[in-house]
């Protein structure tokens, strides 16, 4: 019985990069339309953003000749700092807000029966079907002081001859970062449902009752069987909340005030009205830091726990059995002056 050379088999040891092209070549293929967009559209872009922080800003509002490094020595402003605070917490309360409201929905919808699964999906999706502006202007619309949001809460009510309101009469609901906060989580909300729901979907429910049937919790049950069992779910939803809110302007812009800006409002402000478009780039370079990094550091902790990565070694496995073959095969040809 002829076997392959030991060097076809290396354990521990990472193949070339050549190799691992020629592995997956097909999928390589597959994908290929899909890079060629990503590099269109969203790296060269970013490229391009970044060269734009080295030039100069003419009086007229255009960019100059030359290269300087003077945007970024006029970036730090004072009120920078407050704002992008702002923009952290608000992202990051949002995020987890969004996350805690979705995943006993994802549960829900999960064990539905088929017939109001997609009546309910539809309905999670059902905000899609009108505009991004149309919607937030509508929140304006409810919290503004002459909405009937803003009067049921401000109303008087009398009971037992107790009078009392829910908020002072002075309490603004519009034009504060709780607005904020309120519209983006409506906004982004599903966002982190839908991939909470497919993970959920794809989840072993027989771990549930068998929990249960030993005598868990039913709230231990929950945190620590379903959410760990759909925690691939839960990474996505954090970056399909977490990204676009970093980067949220619209919402602070309609409900928000002079103490509600983010950084996202700045970089509009100094692109369009300002139109200082490599102060904007430094201001857009430094935020698009800050978007990759969450995902960044998930893709080095996912990896290290082999999810969502594919490894040397598990390749060098896979592609031993099939040089085996060839090998045997061939004869067993003379390879590096060894024969099988």
């Amino acid at each position: 019985m002829t076997t392959a050379p030991s060097e076809y088999i290396r354990p521990g040891q990472k193949l070339p990069f050549l190799r691992r092209v020629r592995h997956h070549f097909h999928e390589i293929l597959l994908t290929s339309p899909s890079l060629v967009w990503m590099f269109v559209f969203f790296i060269l872009p970013t490229i391009i953003v970044f060269l734009l922080t080295f030039r100069p800003t003419t009086i007229t509002g255009g960019i100059g000749e030359g290269w300087t490094l003077k945007t970024w020595s006029t970036i730090s402003n004072p009120n920078y700092p407050a704002i992008v605070w702002r923009t952290i917490w608000l992202s990051f309360v949002a995020t987890f807000l969004c996350i805690a409201i979705s995943l006993p929905c994802a549960f829900a919808l999960a064990r539905t029966s088929n017939r109001w699964r997609s009546i309910l999906v539809g309905l999670v999706i059902l905000p899609f079907w009108t505009s991004f502006l149309i919607r937030v202007f509508a929140w304006r619309i409810l919290l503004h002081p002459e909405g009937w949001v803003s009067k049921v809460l401000h109303q008087t009510y009398s009971i037992f001859g107790w009078q009392f309101s829910f908020l002072e009469p002075e309490t603004q609901l519009l034009y504060n970062v709780f607005a904020v906060l309120l519209v983006m989580v409506y906004t982004y909300l599903p966002f982190a449902i839908l991939p909470l729901y497919a993970a959920a979907e794809k989840f072993d429910f027989n771990l549930i009752e068998a929990g249960l049937d030993l005598g868990a919790k039913p709230l231990h049950v929950f945190l620590h069987i379903f959410i760990p069992g759909i925690r691939a779910g839960i990474f996505s939803a954090v970056m399909m909340v977490l990204i676009p809110s970093l980067g949220s302007y619209v919402i602070p812009d309609m409900v928000g005030g002079p103490n509600s800006e983010m950084i996202g409002s700045k970089i509009y402000q100094r692109a369009v009205p300002d139109r200082n478009l490599p102060h904007a780039s430094a201001l857009s370079a430094l935020l698009m830091l800050g978007v990759l990094l969450p995902p960044g550091i998930g893709w080095l902790i996912y990896r290290k726990r082999h999810i969502g990565a594919v490894d040397t070694d598990v390749v060098a496995a896979l592609d031993a059995p099939q040089k085996a073959q060839n090998f045997g095969n061939s004869g067993g040809r003379r390879r590096n002056g060894v024969r099988a």
